[in-house]
This record gives structure tokens, C-alpha cells and sequence, in this order.
């Protein structure tokens, strides 16, 4: 099963697809098939089992394992008829849209809070967190895209980033506000200063690049101090992208033409296709719940 996995993810990266969260779920499929010693097609028995693991997950994420099956069961059945695919509502719908955990301001500064312990090695990661918080909550940067990003990404004598296929391998410039060019020039330099030959913009505390596992290690233990988990809604790294658009949107709509104007540039920046994607990450707070009474209202009658 592994061959077939590798052969098929050969194929599908060949016309242009990243499969990246999709390959690594394929090939822990595939190792479970051939390490429990089954042999033989792709059956809806196994796929079912594989997707069901671990037992205790919510079934939200048994239905996104068996939407990766599919595609994979379809490209097998090509080359053996005996392939079953998984029906796709086995565990219902694999996409759910979660009600983001949005920041207010005072959180968010928390989030960029630095600290003044620059030196040691906690202080630096610290140091390093809170900057890289801070980038997410001021552009609405995707976590993946921040964590890729070079030195030459950076361009603080213009202040602006480079994204470099992103998402749908599409490539973006990101323009950034004085004062985010402000701390992210004193992070450049503290950090070539602790590692010269560092390759990434945000390093680790052995300089190289800073890990996901470790970032969003570090931001569940943060958040957990500041007692942001105890409300029952537990706030995600993604939910700053969310924050990001409403916040944006809010303060548009103070403007005497409002957003409508504008709704193609944050759709732009965020590295979206169509501003459909970009309406996924507009929630109903009150000031925009406000903003849409205001332009829906009906006239008085006379």
C-alpha cells in the first residue's frame, strides 16, 4: 500500500497539487495497511477501520480521513476493479465551519507581549513566539506561510513580505504597517545576532527553522496561562487569520462608503482566489451586525 500511495501522490503533485496535510494522512493509511499484514484491494473494511483511529476523535475528523480515501480509492480502482470507495457521508460531512474564537485588542497584545528576557535561551523562544504572534494578528498571514518565510522574504527597508507560493501555489506581496516593521527589524537583528547563518526569518533555539509542533505546542501553553481556555471555546493560531478579516472589516465600515468598495483588497492580501473564500473568515460581531442594520433599513413610513 505504500508503493500505491507514493505512486499516486507522484502523480497528483505532477499536476500541481501540494497534497501536503492530504500526503502525510495517506501514507499513515498506507504504513497501517501494510504493517498489520493486510494485502489484497482497498476495501471499504479497511478504510473504514484506518479512518475510525483514533477511537476517541470527533467524527468530524473521521469523515475528513475518509474524504482523503476517496480520492485515492478512485485513482486504484483504475488499475483493479475489486477497489471499493468509502462512501463519502460514512460519518457525515467532512467540512464544518467552526465558530472562530475571536481576539479582542487587549488579547492580541498580550499574545505580542515580548517580555524583556532577550538573552537566555527561554527569553529568545519567548522573544521568538511573541514576534511571530504578533505577524500573524497585524496581517492575517496563514501559520504555514509565516514559517516558510527567508531572510530575503522580509523586506524591512520597504516593509513589505513576500509569499511565496502559498496555498494553491500562489504568490503574494504582503505590505506591512510601521510599527509591525518596526519589531520585526529588532527581531532580524537579535536573532542575526545569535544566529548569522540562519535561513528562515523565524528560527528555533538551535536556528533552524521553527516547527509548527513547536509553535502551536507553545501557543496552547499561553493561552492556557492567560486562562483563555476555561470559557469552553478553545481559541486556534488559525483563529487570528479570522480576527484579522472581522477586525478589518469593522474598521472599514467606519469609513463614510463603508467596505463595499474594499472587499476585493482584503480578499487580495489574504491570499484568496475569489472573495468567497475571503466570506469564511467574515463572523457576525456586533459592529458589523450593526453596520448591516444600518444599510438595510427600511425608510420610516411617511
Amino acid at each position: 500500500m505504500v508503493a500505491r500511495v507514493d505512486e499516486y501522490l507522484q502523480y497528483r503533485r505532477g499536476l500541481g497539487y501540494a497534497l501536503r496535510i492530504e500526503g502525510g494522512m495517506l501514507r499513515s493509511f498506507a504504513r497501517y495497511a501494510d504493517e498489520s499484514g493486510y494485502r489484497g484491494p482497498l476495501t471499504n473494511e479497511l478504510s473504514i477501520r484506518w479512518a475510525r483511529l483514533p477511537a476517541k476523535a470527533a467524527r468530524l475528523y473521521w469523515a475528513r480521513r475518509i474524504e482523503v480515501l476517496i480520492g485515492f480509492a478512485n485513482y486504484c480502482k483504475v488499475f483493479d476493479a475489486r477497489t471499493e470507495i468509502p462512501p463519502r457521508h460514512t460519518f457525515g460531512p467532512a467540512h464544518r465551519r467552526r465558530a472562530p474564537y475571536l481576539y479582542s485588542a487587549s488579547q492580541l497584545r498580550s499574545l505580542a507581549d515580548e517580555g524583556t528576557d532577550f538573552e537566555s535561551v527561554g527569553g529568545f523562544k519567548q522573544y521568538t513566539h511573541a514576534t511571530l504572534f504578533g505577524l500573524l494578528a497585524c496581517t492575517g498571514m496563514r501559520i504555514s506561510e509565516a514559517l516558510r518565510l527567508g531572510i530575503a522574504d522580509v523586506d524591512l527597508k520597504l516593509g513589505v513580505i513576500t509569499v511565496g507560493e502559498s496555498k494553491r501555489r500562489r504568490s503574494r506581496l504582503v505590505p506591512i504597517h510601521r510599527t509591525a516593521r518596526l519589531r520585526l527589524s529588532d527581531y532580524h537583528a537579535r536573532r542575526a545576532g545569535r544566529f548569522p547563518n540562519a535561513a528562515h526569518f523565524f528560527v528555533s533555539q538551535s536556528g533552524n527553522r521553527l516547527p509548527y509542533s513547536t509553535v502551536r505546542s507553545t501557543f496552547r501553553q499561553q493561552t492556557e496561562f492567560l486562562g483563555w481556555t476555561k470559557s469552553g471555546q478553545l481559541p486556534r493560531l488559525h483563529d487570528l487569520r479570522h480576527t484579522f478579516a472581522c477586525r478589518v472589516l469593522e474598521k472599514w465600515e467606519h469609513r463614510p462608503a463603508g467596505s463595499e468598495d474594499r472587499i476585493d483588497w482584503l480578499s487580495r492580501y489574504l491570499g484568496h482566489e475569489s472573495i468567497s473564500d475571503t466570506y469564511w473568515y467574515l463572523t457576525a460581531t456586533p459592529a458589523l451586525l450593526s453596520a448591516a442594520v444600518r444599510k438595510f433599513k427600511y425608510p420610516k413610513p411617511s
